[in-house]
């Protein structure tokens, strides 16, 4: 996939692509995204019963939002391999950081996922059962939101590296700009899981759980930070 999305990107980059072809870590790396979607999956076997079936069905949409999420992880990856190239050791260490992080915070966020759509229980030999108690709420928070925060904190190290290896990859001073933005973003989205974190061990145990609207900050924190980026592009190279 890393192959053909690389072969199908055609337009003229911001970033020049320095990679086309996948090399053993990205391969592993898919690997490991691979198994890590495995984890969510509703349901390895085919339902017996239409009860089995509706259960497994009402797992769809929390299986649909988790799946975005990694799959976001996944493409956020492949888009740092494609721009950079890197394989050094920093890199390896960092990327496969990366990949243990994100296979232990697929569990939590399949569990909260589930907890969002599935109104705290499910049902189990036909009887309804409670997933999590209010006491337990702020830990799994904080389990959810380290798990958020690191990943990003990785990836803002990984940037930083390669700005660390700008003249070894001779990174245009647009390029440097764009890899800076890019740090940036990472930034501004540990600051909100840390900002999570806090909420949900501040707020009234019965609220704790409403710690996780903070996240919805994150589609406006996309929106004005790149726009930002657009206008200071434009201003200092016309692009």
């Amino acid at each position: 996939m890393r192959a053909k999305t690389a072969n199908l990107y055609k337009r003229k980059n911001d970033v020049e692509w320095r990679s086309h072809e996948p090399s053993r870590l990205e391969t592993f790396s898919d690997a490991v995204f691979a198994f890590a979607v495995t984890l969510i999956i509703v349901s390895l076997e085919v339902p017996k019963t239409f009860t089995e079936l509706y259960e497994t069905l009402k797992g769809t949409i929390s299986f649909a939002v988790c799946f975005a999420l990694l799959f976001n992880i996944w493409n956020s990856q492949n888009i740092f391999f494609r721009r950079y190239g890197l394989n050094d050791s920093l890199t390896v260490f960092l990327n496969g950081t990366l990949l243990f992080t994100v296979v232990i915070y697929v569990y939590p966020l399949k569990f909260l996922a589930g907890l969002v759509f599935f109104d705290n229980s499910y049902t189990l030999n036909g009887h309804p059962h409670e997933m999590i108690k209010a006491a337990q709420t702020p830990l799994l928070m904080l389990i959810y939101g380290l798990g958020f925060t690191v990943i990003n904190v990785l990836f803002c190290l990984m940037y930083g590296n390669a700005i660390r290896h700008k003249d070894e990859l001779k990174l245009t001073a647009l390029e440097i700009f764009i890899t800076k933005t890019e740090i940036g973003i990472n930034l501004i989205l540990t600051i909100i899981g840390i900002m999570a974190i806090l909420l949900s061990w501040l707020l009234p145990i019965d609220y704790s759980g409403q710690s996780g609207v903070f996240y919805m900050i994150i589609p406006v924190a996309y929106f004005v930070w790149f726009s930002y980026r657009g206008r200071k592009s434009r201003k200092r190279f016309g692009v």
